[in-house]
Order: structure tokens, then sequence, then C-alpha cells
């Protein structure tokens, strides 16, 4: 959970806002895209933290996160952060909003960790692994290479591993030796 009281409540109030206009998944993508604009902008944070900076230059920023034609809720949510001044809590709200759907839409995070980038009919094969071991969720997947994994793979949904790693085999060997002395 995402932690502070603000935050939670104004994003669970937007998701309520955005269910009732039947509009929650275009700002699930609003707020994925908004999130992914913090991650890779650590000022953007400083920004909305200065109060030295203008209001409304403040809004155009929050407003070009969240992508092209941003929907009316979202343009909405902003003016109310920013008439607030809660607008220090836009990185946490759009986490606790994204969070928030994901619970009621029963959406679970899948992360591949492979050694070696793999073709994508690879990939396919692991994601119907997956799917096929949770089949009662909508699954998000993302895939990274790690090369420390030597071989194999990592896949990680919520918070269930399946380890077929090298590294892992190894680690596994290792606790079983020193169980033995």
């Amino acid at each position: 959970m995402i932690a502070g009281l603000i935050p939670h409540r104004y994003a669970k109030a937007l998701y309520k806002f955005a269910c009732e206009k039947g509009d929650a998944d275009n700002v699930y993508e609003e707020m994925k895209n908004v999130i992914s604009a913090f991650s890779s902008n650590t000022t953007l944070d400083k920004v909305m933290s200065n109060p030295y900076i203008d209001k409304t230059a403040k809004e155009k920023l929050l407003i070009s996160a969240a992508g092209e034609n941003p929907s009316d809720e979202y343009v909405r949510f902003v003016k109310l952060i920013l008439d607030h001044k809660r607008e220090p809590f836009a990185y946490l709200m759009a986490l606790a909003y994204r969070e928030i759907y994901r619970v009621q839409n029963n959406i679970s995070q899948v992360k591949i960790l492979t050694a070696v980038n793999l073709p994508e009919k690879e990939i396919n094969k692991l994601k119907n692994l997956v799917s096929d071991k949770f089949p009662d969720s909508k699954l998000e997947y993302t895939v990274a290479v790690d090369p420390d994994l030597i071989g194999g793979f990592v896949i990680d949904v919520d918070s269930t591993r399946m380890d077929a790693s090298v590294k892992g085999e190894l680690e596994q060997l290792r606790q079983n030796l020193l169980r033995v002395n």
C-alpha cells in the first residue's frame, strides 16, 4: 500500500469519480503515464514541492505528464489538487490510484527476468506459463534482462516467485550445504 493518508484519499476519490463517469480505465492509463514521467524525471517531484513555481506551470506539467488529450476527469483532478495545494503529493496520488485500480480490477504485476534477451516467441511461452498458473487474474508484464542470473529465468507475480535460474539453483545448493554441517 502507498504510504500516506492524503494521497490515498485523493486517489480513492478520483477512482470513484472516474468510475461514475465511466472513464476509470482511461484515467488508469493516464496515471501510469504520470508515474512514468515522475520516475524518469526526478526534478518533477521537486518542481511540485517548490512554492515559488507558478500554479499554472505546475498545472501544465501535470496535465502534459498524463499524455496526449488527457481526460476531463484527470484535468479536473489536477485543478482540485492545485486548488488545495496538494501538488507535492501528485506522484504518490498517481501510485495510489494505480494500486486501487489494480486491486479493484484484479490485475497482477508480472516481472520476467531472463539472463539474456530472449526472442519474442520464448517470452510468449513464459507469459503463457504465467497465465496458466494465474487464470483468474489480468496480468501486466514487464520484461528485463539480468545477466547475474547466469542462465534461466525468474518470474515474479505480485508476491509469488518462480525461480528457474542458475543463480537460484546455486543459492539453493549453498543453503543445502550449510544445513548439512
